[in-house]
């Protein structure tokens, strides 16, 4: 029996070695982690102002970006979105510091991946966001160059034109991403050959009647000038 109260003892006291020698790695990683913290809400602030104090939300107004994403059921605002993105990397960059001081080192492993994904994401949200400005630019002009040809369909054109920009910005947005890189490589390939070949048969079909025109046109001025 004494022995087996020695080996209890010994090992309670083992253990409340540990807790006491691991206690000061968690009493800094809570310090760092509540530095990060308020780093973060200081950062997150500063960066809202300045956004503020240079306008940018009012040069997106009139770049028609806030119209576009808000039919789309998102509201944009320019400041709080790089103010939050600012704030939850300087969080996570806490958390890995946190994490490394506690010797979680399969969490610090994790946590390092997000961070370096995290430009493709920046880089996605950028080729997305100016895919949605080109395409309302495309399709302002297709617009006007139809209505000034006195054409019709001028709202379906630029209608098209605009939506086809915006298809091809979602699916180089996603790649960036690396979601399904293969599948959607295969999908812009044959999206690519149907508009092709959709603009080939409506040439030849719609404009046979015009291309017999011009070629007998020509044939008459060969044969003139001999």
């Amino acid at each position: 029996m004494p022995v087996s109260v020695d080996i209890l003892q010994g090992s309670l006291l083992g253990l409340w070695d540990s807790i006491v020698a691991y206690v000061p790695f968690v009493l800094g990683a809570a310090l760092v982690f509540l530095v990060g913290l308020i780093i973060a809400h200081v950062l997150r602030g500063v960066v809202e102002k300045i956004v503020a104090v240079l306008r940018i939300d009012d040069l997106v107004s009139k770049l028609e970006l806030k119209t576009s994403l808000e039919k789309m059921g998102i509201k944009l605002h320019v400041g709080k979105f790089l103010g939050w993105c600012v704030k939850w990397f300087f969080i996570i960059v806490a958390l890995i510091a946190t994490t490394d001081i506690l010797g979680w080192d399969q969490v610090t492993m994790y946590l390092q991946d997000v961070v370096s994904y995290l430009p493709n994401v920046i880089i996605a949200i950028i080729i997305l966001l100016a895919g949605i400005l080109l395409a309302n630019f495309v399709r302002t002009v297709v617009k006007s160059a139809v209505e000034a040809a006195q054409l019709q369909s001028a709202d379906f054109l630029s209608g098209f034109a605009k939506w086809a920009i915006l298809v091809f910005t979602f699916m180089a947005s996603l790649v960036q991403l690396q979601i399904a890189p293969d599948l959607i490589r295969t999908l812009f390939t044959g999206l690519v050959a149907m508009l092709a070949l959709a603009g080939g048969l409506a040439f030849g079909l719609g404009g046979k009647e015009h291309a017999s025109r011009v070629l007998d046109r020509l044939r008459k001025d060969i044969s003139s000038e001999k």
